[in-house]
């Protein structure tokens, strides 16, 4: 393990950076259930904006997961601390921009920023405020391009948390997601990282995340990556779990079904679907329950059989799923 100093980032007693010493920080915050990339976005994001003379500070609204705490603890990095009440503070919203994956008091707050990779999803606020949102295929790629145009150097340790995340959500580049500006990000943030061989510390941060996939308890692993959605008003819900064999998430694919089965039914879902994509193989085995199951496998050209199919190509949930969920459902709704 590569030896990092810690970088402490504290909120509920709000540690004053830079100037404005008697002023509140501003809260950076990803989404609920956070993966790798809401995670280190924060971090990285508080960061520049106290380099910067913005005191800011990161939260997450959950504990980091498996392949976070291993990024983490590779780098020496401490986790954001865990806030779910961000009222009467200013708020800077990263890797997500709608209510229903940002804190629950957010209407309480004064939102004045977004730093995202996803569609606009429905966030108002009073006043002006700065938005940044590129089609990459991930919010850190985003930050390290800020970091290069504001010329602030990027910390060894945060620079490992960046490039983590970026591999993360592309996959280790294998998403369609992926664009040239996230391999030039991470080829930069290796460097500064000291991370020589980034496909094998790739491939070592994904086993790390699928360590505990056959022991874990399946609502704690249905909540891992779990991501709600208002679409023409039906309440969706959308889980990933990923893994480099697609066998050691299908082992437990009965035991999903029954527990998603229960959610939709016990908290008003319309649809709810799982995502159990194959890095190596580069496709998805879909588990699907609620309504619409018909034109969901139509919109996808696959059948589902007993509520689940294998989709060929199909790894992004940003890009190749919730598109075709909001159609159908907008469809539907007609």
């Amino acid at each position: 393990m590569i030896a990092r100093y810690k970088i402490a980032l504290i909120s509920g007693l709000f540690m004053l950076l830079g100037s404005s010493a008697h002023a509140a920080p501003v809260l950076v915050v990803g989404h609920k259930n956070p993966d790798s990339d809401s995670i280190f976005a924060a971090i990285s994001l508080a960061y520049l904006k106290s380099q910067q003379g913005t005191p800011a500070v990161a939260i997450a609204q959950g504990q980091p997961n498996p392949e976070t705490q291993f990024v983490l603890d590779y780098f020496g990095l401490l986790a954001p601390s865990l806030v779910l009440k961000v009222a009467g503070n200013q708020v800077v919203l990263v890797d997500h921009n709608n209510y229903a994956q940002a804190p629950e008091d957010i209407k309480e707050a004064e939102i004045v920023g977004i730093v995202d990779h996803h569609n606009l999803g429905g966030i108002s606020t009073d006043e002006p405020v700065e938005v940044l949102i590129k089609p990459v295929g991930s919010t850190n790629t985003i930050i390290w391009q800020l970091y290069q145009r504001a010329g602030v150097a990027i910390p060894s340790a945060i620079a490992g948390g960046m490039l983590s995340a970026i591999f993360s959500d592309t996959l280790v580049f294998r998403s369609p997601s992926t664009t040239d500006l996230d391999r030039t990000a991470v080829k930069s943030l290796a460097a500064i990282a000291n991370v020589n061989d980034i496909q094998k510390y790739g491939q070592q941060m994904f086993l790390a995340g699928e360590a505990d996939l056959i022991t874990a308890p399946i609502v704690s692993l249905l909540q891992r990556d779990f991501k709600n959605f208002d679409m023409s008003g039906n309440k969706v819900g959308v889980a990933q779990l990923t893994a480099m064999s697609v066998d050691l998430l299908t082992d437990r694919k009965d035991d999903y079904l029954a527990e998603m089965q229960k959610q939709q039914k016990e908290q008003g879902y319309k649809s709810l679907i799982l995502m159990l994509t194959d890095i190596q193989s580069e496709g998805t085995e879909l588990l699907v329950v609620g309504e619409n199951q018909l034109a969901i496998g139509n919109a996808l050209n696959v059948s589902l059989k007993n509520h689940s199919a294998w989709v060929a190509g199909v790894m992004s949930r940003k890009r190749q799923i919730i598109p075709v969920l909001e159609k159908v459902f907008d469809q539907h709704d007609k």
